[in-house]
């Protein structure tokens, strides 16, 4: 399998995550060391995405999705359509994701209003 099919493949599972909320993906792909916005900010990530009462969201949307492979690194950019009865919009991302020991972890990101 090649890193851009392995990376789109985590990307479609993290958006499925996003969706549910799905807090143990997060606990798994995120690694400990990450840098999300410059900051480490695993334990936040995961905590946004413990489940409610309700769904936070009903439609969540990936979009100019873009790969760049690195070997053992992969860059992703991309934004977000979100819509929720607390919150709708669109966010863009930038994901690094490093596969150490056979495993894909994210380990830098950042996030900003589309």
């Amino acid at each position: 399998m090649s890193v851009i099919s392995e990376i789109t493949a985590l990307e479609e599972q993290l958006r499925q995550a996003e969706l549910k909320p799905d807090p143990a993906f997060f606990e798994t792909v995120i690694a400990d060391e990450a840098l999300l916005d410059g900051q480490r900010a695993k334990a936040q990530v995961v905590a946004a995405h413990q489940p409610g009462p309700q769904p936070k969201f009903t439609r969540v949307d990936m979009r100019d999705l873009e790969i760049i492979d690195h070997g053992a690194a992969a860059v992703v950019s991309c934004t977000g359509h979100y819509e929720g009865a607390q919150w709708s919009g669109s966010l863009k991302f930038m994901r690094v994701w490093l596969k150490r020991d056979g495993r894909w972890r994210i380990i830098a990101g950042t996030v900003s209003p589309a």
